[in-house]
């Protein structure tokens, strides 16, 4: 379960970063509420990386 915690800020940057490359792929940039749900996933991803690490190493 730790290693899973200690991932999971990547995964959820990996997945912002998935879609907004299938948006980029597909055209469909003009879409905000997706472009924002990507967004979101990224900051979260970082902020949830350090926060989980830091608190892990602790």
């Amino acid at each position: 379960m730790k290693a899973f915690l200690k991932n999971l800020g990547l995964i959820l940057i990996i997945l912002g970063t998935v879609i907004l490359i299938a948006c980029s792929v597909t055209g469909n940039v003009n879409n905000n509420a997706i472009l924002l749900t990507a967004a979101a996933l990224v900051v979260g991803g970082v902020i949830s990386y350090i926060v989980i690490n830091k608190r892990i190493t602790d």
